[in-house]
């Protein structure tokens, strides 16, 4: 395991107390000194990062037994603390920025991303409404269009499209899809009477990320009205537009309401695509709220040749993508668009005293206070200015088919090895996979998969995880790390057939 070195003006010398300029709590030129500390502290930690293991191997636990009972009553220099983060803290982490880590989906991370991060939290301006730091508002405004543009999603859905459209900034999807869901409710309940909601049911595929079901247990949709609609290998696990029609109809006919759907552009388990434009042409009957969930997929689509994925998304009244997940933005930054914001702000707008003011009262600006469930918001859109203006179209464009084509090495390397087989297309930088039954004979194919995987992320060299889809156990190698290159894809598959060897001679 390597160690950062603090620079030796800052090195600590065993006494624990502190410069006393940072008696003030916020000193300008003791923020500098420990403002540089630490983005030495940071670079070093990039330039070493290949030498912790990916996954963290502590046990549960493991912290508690080294720190304090209490924290300290004297205060502790900068230079301690560095200390302590690389003794105690690290071992505790998994790597996600790691060019070996190729689990879940990416939460990437860019010099423009983290740069632009300590721009807003040095501001630290609280953007609830216009008034509150017009920029903040004006800026996120600006900045969704932007980002809607280089997708090149419909009109309706930005501010400048003349439609009435627009976007706003969410921490996570879970965000995005509750927001969305008490938008759709509000809006029927107000057609319906409030005297039935208990007859309102959403609808998503048994793909749909679990933050769906999560939203629908908040907003207040009873459980059991919600349709999980079951796919199967023949549609390659997407939503089937004939199950969902089936559904709705016989919902209709028992006297409930339909009301909400989720469509998903990449889905966690094997990046599939819901059909949109067939899902939204049945939907559009009943009166149905589709909203599209592209949490990691989306950040393709800012490439145009994977718009083609949107087709359809003209006919849906929402759409969300994670920024922190493909577009090197740093967590939290859920991008979300409506077709109608009102839907939103008249579900989740409230007008106390204290912070009315002129713009607010004439209509003359947005307080994305009432398009979110908190009042509170980070300043998220500088940061996402930031990456937009120091990378620019081309460039980020440049490093998603950069991660493509690593993908499609991966998928390459395992199709010439007959023991491993693809199971499930690769629509974009995740690959499917699995040591094939053919090799195992008449060995348990799940568990034997299973015990590859856990037997390969325990050396720490990489990290992937898995999925469970129509019965077979796979393992998913998603590739878009801001550090990774072919020589990590290279390794990984390396250290992917010698654990598959040993265990294969073994059994």
């Amino acid at each position: 395991m390597g160690t950062m070195k603090i620079n030796p003006e800052h090195e600590f010398d065993g006494q624990l107390s502190i410069n006393p300029s940072s008696s003030r709590l916020l000193d300008p030129e003791e923020f500098r000194r420990q403002g540089h500390m630490m983005v030495d502290f940071l670079a070093d930690y990039f330039q070493n990062i290949e030498k912790y293991p990916v996954r963290s191997q502590v046990e549960p636990g493991y912290l508690k037994k080294i720190l304090p009972d209490s924290a300290p009553y004297k205060p502790e220099p900068i230079e301690k603390i560095l200390e302590d983060v690389e003794r105690d803290i690290f071992p505790g982490l998994t790597h996600w920025q790691s060019p070996n880590f190729f689990a879940y989906f990416p939460c990437t991370s860019s010099t423009a991303g983290i740069v632009g991060e300590m721009l807003s939290a040095g501001l630290n301006v609280v953007g609830f409404s216009w008034i509150a730091s017009p920029a903040a508002t004006e800026l996120e405004s600006i900045v969704m269009d932007w980002l809607g543009k280089m997708m090149n999603l419909p009109k309706t859905y930005l501010f400048s499209g003349g439609h009435g459209g627009g976007g706003v900034i969410q921490g996570t999807t879970c965000e995005a899809m509750l927001c969305t869901i008490v938008a759709a409710r509000e809006q029927m309940l107000e057609k319906v009477g409030r005297e039935n909601i208990e007859k309102l049911v959403v609808y998503a595929s048994d793909q749909t990320h679990s933050s769906f079901e999560k939203a629908v247990k908040i907003s207040g949709i009873k459980l059991e009205n919600f349709r999980i609609i079951p796919t199967t290998k023949d549609t390659e696990f997407a939503l089937d537009p004939k199950s969902l029609s089936r559904t709705i109809e016989q919902d209709i006919k028992s006297g409930f309401i339909p009301l909400f759907m989720c469509a998903t552009i990449g889905t966690t388990s094997t990046t599939v695509v819901d059909p949109l434009k067939l899902l939204c042409e049945i939907t559009k009957d009943y009166g149905i709220w589709v909203h599209v969930d592209a949490a990691y997929a989306g950040g393709a689509c800012i490439c145009p040749e994977f718009q083609h994925f949107l087709d359809g998304i003209e006919n849906a009244n929402s759409f969300s993508f994670n920024a922190h997940k493909w577009l090197f933005s740093n967590l939290d930054c859920c991008c979300l668009w409506v077709k109608d914001p009102s839907a939103l702000t008249n579900a989740l707008s409230t007008s106390p005293e204290y912070l009315r003011n002129k713009a607010t009262d004439t209509e003359q600006v947005v307080d994305y206070k009432d398009w979110q469930l908190s009042l509170s918001r980070r300043f998220r859109a500088l940061k996402l200015w930031l990456v937009l203006r120091s990378y620019g179209i081309d460039n980020l464009r440049n490093f998603i088919r950069s991660h493509v084509k690593m993908a499609k090495h991966f998928e390459q390397l395992v199709s010439i090895d007959e023991r491993f087989e693809i199971v499930a297309p690769r629509n974009f930088s995740m690959v499917c996979f699995r040591v094939s039954p053919l090799a195992l004979g008449n060995k348990q194919v799940n568990k034997f998969n299973m015990e590859l995987l856990e037997s390969i992320n325990s050396c720490g060299n990489i990290h992937m995880t898995h999925a469970l889809v129509g019965g077979v156990y796979m393992i998913r190698f998603a590739i878009a790390a801001p550090l990774t290159e072919y020589k990590h894809i290279d390794m990984a598959w390396e250290v992917i057939c010698n654990h598959a060897n040993a265990m294969l001679d073994v059994n």
